[in-house]
């Protein structure tokens, strides 16, 4: 069965680990603490010598890993195999695993961690009938305050609001990131409970998403001179012209998307969840969106394609033709 993270959370206290259960998707940092709490919850610490195994998918034999599933738990009621990137499995291997799905011992658990699955293959198909499937997906912008304050909730801190969006706009939408500018705050801050912006700006540095996000935010805004001393220093630091682009195109079908949305009646509240930006940012992106007309967002596209269709000919320099593209954006 597929199951969402909080329920399979919810079966694992209430039922312990099924016999097969493989955790997928690209969302890293929910996916290892789910495997945490399976270990947690299989095997006690003081037994996992001899009943906890951890093997990578690309070197996993069939056999083997079978003789690891029916082996009996020594001095526990559990045994638990681990296959870590089980994307990697040999499809020969993968096959030959197959068999064993149909007959779970209730002594065993196996479970499969994996970046991504083709839910196409036999053996996935027949996982999922007879085990549990759980998916990961990145969290959308307008969900990152929420798991920021999450993890602040764990630690006892909280934050003040212009602190809460120099933290998201610096740390982007990485999880793991995420929580590892946390802890440093924590330790920052030491016995307060109080992060403020200083601290943020003091603590947390900028990273790519933040330099991105500096660009796209002086062209909505029409703050040319601006946007191209950020484009040049994000192409010095070996950014690629197409993906600044994509970030660029990305941006403003978000402001054409919000402008189109007020026209229908929309309200500011509702636009963080139509539009899965971050609710911080969302003032911001409306005041940019009413700089441009429908027609100039149809024009400015069009420049996109044209834009695009340059870079990947051999002519121009890249750096000639974003910045022509900028100028013309923030004229418009």
């Amino acid at each position: 069965m597929q199951l969402k993270s909080r329920e399979f959370l919810s079966r694992l206290q209430q039922e312990g680990a099924p016999a097969w259960t493989l955790l997928y998707g690209e969302e890293r940092f929910y996916r290892d603490r789910t495997l945490r709490l399976i270990i947690e919850k299989t095997v006690p610490v003081d037994a996992r010598d001899f009943n906890l195994t951890v093997m990578h998918g690309k070197e996993v034999n069939s056999r083997q890993l079978i003789e690891e599933i029916q082996t009996f738990p020594v001095f526990s009621a559990r045994r638990l195999i681990v296959v870590k990137d089980a994307q990697l499995i040999p499809a020969a291997e993968l096959e030959k695993l197959a068999g064993i799905l149909s007959d779970p011992i209730p002594e065993a658990a196996l479970v499969l961690v994996a970046d991504k699955i083709d839910k196409r293959k036999k053996f996935y198909q027949l996982f999922q009938k007879a085990g549990v499937l759980v998916e990961f997906k990145p969290l959308y912008d307008n969900q990152i305050p929420a798991f920021v304050r999450e993890l602040l909730d764990e630690t006892g801190l909280r934050m003040t609001e212009a602190a809460m969006a120099a933290f998201c706009r610096r740390t982007g939408t990485n999880l793991q990131e995420i929580a590892s500018e946390i802890e440093k705050l924590t330790a920052f801050v030491g016995e307060a409970n109080l992060i403020d912006l200083a601290e943020v700006e003091m603590v947390v540095s900028k990273n790519r998403h933040q330099s991105v996000f500096d660009l796209t935010d002086a062209i909505g805004s029409k703050r040319g001179g601006e946007a191209l001393r950020i484009l040049r220093e994000l192409l010095a630091d070996g950014e690629a012209p197409i993906g600044l682009l994509g970030m660029i195109v990305r941006h403003f079908r978000q402001l054409w998307k919000i402008r189109d949305l007020l026209e229908h009646g929309a309200s500011n509240k509702d636009i963080p969840r139509l539009v899965g930006v971050n609710p911080y940012f969302v003032n911001g992106l409306i005041r940019q969106g009413g700089h441009f007309s429908g027609t100039d967002y149809r024009n400015l596209f069009q420049q996109f394609v044209n834009t695009d269709l340059a870079l990947k000919s051999s002519g121009s320099h890249p750096s000639a033709i974003l910045e022509g593209l900028i100028l013309n954006v923030t004229r418009a």
